[in-house]
């Protein structure tokens, strides 16, 4: 089996969220990113310069917001396959 190389491009946060927390549904794995994304001050300051919002109704991230939260909060993780 290939190792899986993440890839910053442009993800819905809920597909983002899913590849962090694949155990989860959509709509908890989503809460829990966006808990996390909110406690690490340092990415929240950088993401709120790119115009960043966890409360905004956008439901896209841009792959510059993508490269930051990998950045702080590490790759996804990827589940191997059976």
């Amino acid at each position: 089996m290939e190792n899986e190389i993440f890839t910053v491009r442009c993800y819905s946060k809920s597909e983002l969220a899913m590849m962090y927390f694949p155990e989860l549904s959509q709509e908890m794995a989503s809460q829990k990113l966006k808990r996390w994304i909110r406690r690490c001050t340092p990415l929240m300051g950088e993401l709120a310069e790119c115009g960043f919002s966890t409360s905004s109704c956008r439901k896209d991230l841009t792959p510059r917001e993508v490269r930051l939260i990998v950045r702080h909060l590490g790759e996804p993780f990827y589940p191997e396959e059976v």
